[in-house]
């Protein structure tokens, strides 16, 4: 049996609303995604040529599942044996259940922490192009900060377990990522489970400013930048959505190799941003 899984690439994330109606007109109109569809109390949006990068689900606001892709159903069986010999509580997905996600086959484990995260096999992309409700400039789906009660524990678990590695820390926080890209999956310390985060790339700094004066004018309350990450040098404007989401723009990520030694970086302002910005993100705060 491999030693871990191997995981080829971020997909969705699947977040609950007490006001569904609300949580997709914010998405669209001030986020700029778009509608896919909308299926048994469930609404798909996107922001590229994947089939859907979020879901919202008439349920719980705490209820958030992270979406990840394998390339086979052989890779599936390995992660559910590596998954169940490491205690972690692991479910197969019924067949409606994987229509639901759009794919072909998933399992469902939960992380030590209490995040709920999906194994998908052959997730469906989409036939025809991305067409933004707005043109907030956005490129990809690119990754998801996740809530950790216990970053070390937890850093070891992705790492040990995946083929995740840390390619910067801030303090205890690490930013990981199984591809070229510097972090896929950053992993935040507060006391409770859940998405902590979601990062959308867009083309240029243009497009952040752009967007930085669009949400003002519209009171969207911005919760940090703009700014600069010295961990990824990319440009950066974090904003709330609903139910008290914290959603990204980016622009200028730097791709990393087998070279690059991951750094560590105080937990404090400057080594979120190397403009100055503030965050008002309390798990960007050391208070």
């Amino acid at each position: 049996m491999k030693e871990k899984i191997e995981i080829v690439g971020i997909r969705y994330c699947r977040l609950g609303t007490a006001d569904l109606d609300g949580a997709v007109d914010f998405a669209k109109t001030m986020i700029g995604l778009e509608e896919v569809a909308r299926e048994n109390g469930a609404v798909y949006l996107r922001g590229d040529h994947r089939d859907h990068n979020l879901v919202y689900f008439e349920g719980d606001p705490n209820d958030h599942t992270l979406g990840f892709e394998v390339e086979t159903f052989e890779e599936l069986d390995t992660a559910e044996q590596i998954l169940s010999g490491a205690g972690c509580e692991v479910r197969r997905g019924t067949d409606e259940e994987a229509a639901a996600r759009r794919c072909m086959g998933f399992l469902n484990f939960t992380d030590p922490t209490g995040n709920s995260i999906d194994l998908t096999v052959r997730p469906f992309h989409s036939g025809r192009r991305y067409f933004p409700s707005r043109d907030a400039g956005i490129t990809e789906f690119s990754h998801v900060g996740l809530k950790t009660s216990d970053p070390e524990r937890d850093e070891k678990f992705w790492s040990g377990h995946f083929n995740i590695r840390a390619n910067d820390r801030i303090g205890a926080a690490a930013l990981m990522s199984f591809d070229e890209v510097h972090h896929r999956l950053a992993l935040f310390p507060t006391d409770h489970a859940g998405i902590q985060h979601i990062n959308f790339q867009v083309e240029a700094i243009d497009d952040i400013m752009r967007s930085y004066y669009f949400l003002t004018e519209r009171q969207v309350q911005i919760r940090f930048g703009p700014g600069r990450h010295p961990t990824s040098g990319a440009m950066f404007l974090y904003y709330e959505g609903p139910d008290g989401m914290t959603y990204e723009y980016s622009s200028g990520v730097r791709n990393v190799d087998e070279n690059w030694r991951p750094r560590q970086l105080p937990f404090k302002d400057e080594s979120f941003c190397m403009w100055g910005s503030r965050p008002n993100i309390p798990e960007f705060s050391d208070d």
